[in-house]
């Protein structure tokens, strides 16, 4: 499995019809395929009951959707990180706007993370909350206005300022944090817009999974990245 490097395409499958099961790993071996072909870092996060299957299957770097704070014993129905690792994954979304946190749960998932050498994507809403969350050191920030998210409108024209603020503040707390954003994103224009102003790659998720070529969506999208 493979680490990361920028610019980097982070495509959260959720729990559409589309990204489940054979469809899930249908869509990963489009991204890989999007990645041999220009060389920008593409990784899927597919439902749990996927991660195994699709990481075993291709190369491009695998994570989980979410993570709980929770060491190894009695936490029925939570996530485990130890149990997303030894299926495969290399890092985990964590506190999305559909599976939101408190501070003091997201400083303990980044910590049982990087307890297992797992790399942290912490989603946030704002400038504010990305500077909270920068000063718990995860790898990755992915900034994404819910209001805009699954509507189709980037947030690089909607609210450009809120990749350049939060690019701007995370800088200042937490160099080492490197910047993504979210949000309405689909087309590679949208990609290209948000690099210009900040950030070093994208969180998208109906955008590709929810394309009707997904294949030519994520080369498009790739593209873009790789021209700056």
């Amino acid at each position: 499995m493979e680490k990361l490097w920028t610019p980097l395409i982070l495509v959260n499958l959720k729990t559409y019809k589309e990204g489940t099961g054979k469809r899930a790993l249908d869509l990963a071996k489009k991204a890989e395929k999007a990645r041999d072909k220009t060389d920008v870092c593409i990784g899927i996060a597919p439902q749990y009951t996927d991660l195994a299957t699709i990481a075993k299957s291709v190369s491009i770097p695998v994570f989980a959707q979410h993570i709980d704070p929770i060491r190894p014993g009695s936490s029925t129905g939570h996530v485990l990180a130890e149990a997303v690792k030894e299926a495969g994954a290399i890092g985990s979304i964590i506190n999305h706007s559909e599976m939101r946190l408190k501070l003091a749960d997201i400083d303990a998932a980044i910590t049982r993370l990087k307890e297992l050498d797992l790399i942290p994507v912490a989603c946030t809403n704002n400038p504010k909350v990305s500077v909270s969350t920068a000063a718990l050191e995860p790898d990755y920030i992915a900034i994404e206005p819910p209001e805009l998210i699954g509507t189709g409108i980037p947030v690089s024209k909607a609210k450009p300022e809120v990749i350049t603020e939060t690019a701007k503040l995370v800088r200042q707390v937490n160099p080492k944090t490197t910047i993504l954003c979210g949000a309405g994103i689909t087309k590679g224009d949208d990609v290209s817009a948000a690099i210009r102003l900040g950030a070093k790659g994208v969180l998208v998720a109906s955008g590709v999974v929810k394309a009707k070529d997904p294949y030519q969506v994520l080369l498009n999208f790739a593209q873009a990245a790789s021209r700056l």
